[in-house]
């Protein structure tokens, strides 16, 4: 916890740290925005100030207001992100929360399969100046195959450079930006947000044109995810600098265009159609190498941002219960640091079928930015329940609404008109997400509504003779079950009917483990309730971004208790407790069955069949717990929904005859 709440102070160290992890996305945008918004308009004054007025004043407001200032504020003990926001409203107790932050989540997930291919597409493409037949495909495919195969290594020592490298980046964009401007000042007048309504009105797209526009805050969504990395003051100290250095290179090729009106941006080389950037035309030439080095560079660590993202935002779906389970694992002792396998290969095949469907970064403009514009819509819905949570004015919240209700609202429209030319991908890759997610969350909260409970307290009296009764052969020391009953009294029917009738399982202890997952995302303590020497339950309270690793926290709980006298570790058989052996374990895994033979409405028959099919092909309980294979059992439980038997019409059949 040291050295994350040494991120809370600014520090030429943290700032550079800030830069290296959070601004790889809305840094790169200069890459793009500018040719997607001229890419077949034509080059005229009230157009080039209009669309460098709309930049300006969508990174002031809907960036530099809405998360830099607002969002940042709803941290849960220093963590950011739409399900760390989802945590702190759930506190309101209203369930249809749980939709905006599953589209939420699902549109964030949908702009990691599109962010890697436009940003290394667009850095790539500068080297189409030197050889306009070059085909970048399999450059960029090259490229992010390579990404995709190092994460497993983690980024401890690749991340020491991205801080510097952003910093070169950054500066190269204010200082090339500036040196156009200085050429032609008269950009200034952009700062006029009169120019955003002409570029609205006389643009040939309309006001669909917002959605090239939008493309250069999607990385806005990012600050607040990677709050928990950086610290609320760093980021919005660094962020200072970082606008300063995007809108001077916004400037600066507005400028470029203006003095170049007569440049056709869009030409024809060879018969193929090829759409100039003019981020790479107002460089000066011998420059235009490093440029592309630099760009193609700042563009891995834009899609190394959002991979890291991907992995945190699976994880806490996990704990949330909007995912299934997956392997995760921990490739270095930074904190917070994940690799999920599955999680980085998904997103490494999404991302080469994007190249290979539009093969050209002018292609995927259409398809970035109707996703993320989504999950903004979801942050504020939240970000309102946030506000009434925390008391705020009356007239904020209503300001609040009002004002990016209009905005947001009219960047989804822009961004629709876009969905016939690729919009339809990021789509249709959002809600196969939010399809995954609600599958499972209904599913579980389906079975677990068929779920039967009993007081424990009514067994405690059996469940001691059968640890006491010697005519039965002895199953484990210590025999141990996992319950997801929240009522400490209680346990499932399944647990009762595991250990007195499917088979009868007589241990020294036995053992019923419940893991809360709480509303921050650190937090690991236990508590013990013992209904006698025989029976006792554990309930571990762990932060939505702990891995719930049951073994290695049983065994520090066992520990606990040996050492204050409450638990002898030791075997009870004779000559291992002799010889100081410690007790075995054995832990019960129990799957449900359900009965297709039940009466169940369909479209909760539809869930479970989806759910069992997802849930077949995910990690198992045991290795998602972290169990030793050879300490577990798995028994199967018969979900029965109508089991009264007085309900079955059969008859004894008698010999009348006889």
């Amino acid at each position: 916890m040291e050295a994350k709440h040494s991120l809370n102070k600014v520090s030429a160290g943290a700032l550079l740290i800030t830069l290296g992890i959070i601004y790889g996305d809305i840094g790169t945008s200069p890459l793009y925005v500018m040719k997607a918004i001229f890419g077949e308009a034509p080059i005229n004054e009230n157009l080039v100030l209009g669309a460098v007025s709309c930049v300006l004043w969508t990174l002031t407001i809907q960036t530099s207001i809405k998360y830099v200032w607002l969002t940042l504020q709803a941290d849960n003990n220093g963590e950011g992100g739409i399900f760390s926001l989802y945590t702190l409203v759930k506190k309101l107790k209203k369930k249809w929360l749980i939709v905006p932050a599953l589209i939420g989540g699902s549109a964030m997930l949908a702009d990691g399969f599109i962010t890697p291919p436009i940003s290394i597409s667009s850095a790539l493409e500068g080297l189409k100046i030197y050889y306009p037949d070059l085909q970048t495909i399999p450059l960029v495919i090259a490229v992010i195959v390579v990404l995709f195969f190092f994460q497993s290594y983690g980024t401890k020592t690749i991340g020491k450079f991205f801080g510097p490298i952003m910093f070169i980046w950054f500066s190269m964009l204010a200082i090339v930006g500036l040196l156009q401007i200085i050429q032609l000042p008269e950009i200034l007048k952009a700062f006029n947000p009169y120019y955003a309504y002409l570029l609205l009105k006389e643009h040939p797209e309309g006001f669909y044109v917002l959605g090239f526009v939008f493309l250069c805050t999607t990385g806005a969504e990012a600050l607040y995810s990677d709050l928990g990395h950086c610290g609320i003051k760093n980021i919005r100290a660094s962020w200072l600098f970082v606008k300063t250095t995007l809108i001077l290179n916004y400037f600066g090729q507005g400028a470029f265009l203006l003095s170049h009106a007569d440049i056709k941006l869009k030409t024809f080389e060879n018969g193929a159609e090829f759409i100039q950037n003019p981020f790479y035309l107002m460089m000066p030439q011998w420059f235009i190498p490093i440029g592309i080095i630099v760009a193609t560079l700042a563009a891995i660590i834009a899609a190394q941002a959002l991979i890291t993202g991907s992995f945190t935002m699976i994880n806490e779906a996990m704990r949330l219960n909007l995912w299934p389970r997956v392997l995760v694992k921990y490739p270095s002792i930074i904190k917070g640091q994940l690799y999920i396998p599955s999680t980085n290969w998904m997103l490494c095949i999404g991302c080469i079928l994007i190249v290979l469907h539009f093969k050209e970064s002018s292609n995927m403009e259409a398809a970035y930015g109707l996703a993320i514009v989504m999950c903004m819509i979801a942050t504020s819905i939240l970000l309102t329940y946030y506000m009434i949570l925390k008391r705020f004015s009356k007239f904020i919240i209503v300001a609040f609404v009002m004002v990016y209700s209009v905005i947001e609202i009219s960047f989804f429209l822009a961004n629709i008109d876009k969905f016939h030319h690729g919009g339809y991908v990021s789509l249709l890759v959002a809600g196969g997400l939010a399809s995954v997610m609600a599958i499972w969350f209904l599913g579980k909260r389906i079975r677990k509504n068929y779920t039967e409970f009993v007081r424990l307290e009514d067994y405690t009296t059996v469940i001691e003779d059968l640890s006491n009764d010697e005519s039965i052969p002895q199953y484990a020391n210590n025999l141990i079950y996992l319950t997801n009953a929240h009522i400490k009294s209680e346990i499932e029917s399944k647990v009762i009917y595991s250990i007195l009738y499917k088979r009868p399982k007589r241990a020294d202890v036995y053992w019923m483990l419940h893991v809360n997952v709480l509303d921050e995302p650190y937090g690991m303590e236990y508590q013990i309730k013992k209904f006698s020497d025989k029976i006792i339950r554990v309930d571990f309270y762990l932060g939505f971004r702990i891995a719930p690793k049951i073994s290695p926290l049983f065994k520090k709980v066992l520990e606990d208790l040996n050492k204050c006298g409450e638990f002898n570790k030791l075997s009870t058989y004779h000559s291992l407790r002799k010889n100081q052996i410690t007790a075995d374990h054995k832990y019960i895994i129990i799957e449900k069955v359900v009965s297709y033979d039940n009466d169940l409405p369909w479209y909760e028959k539809f869930v479970l069949d989806c759910y069992a099919f997802i849930r077949k092909n995910s990690l198992s309980e045991e290795k998602a717990f972290g169990l030793d294979n050879s300490s577990v059992k798995i028994e199967y439980y018969p979900l029965l929904l109508n089991n009264n038997i007085a309900d079955i019409p059969l008859k004894r059949r008698t010999d009348k005859k006889k």
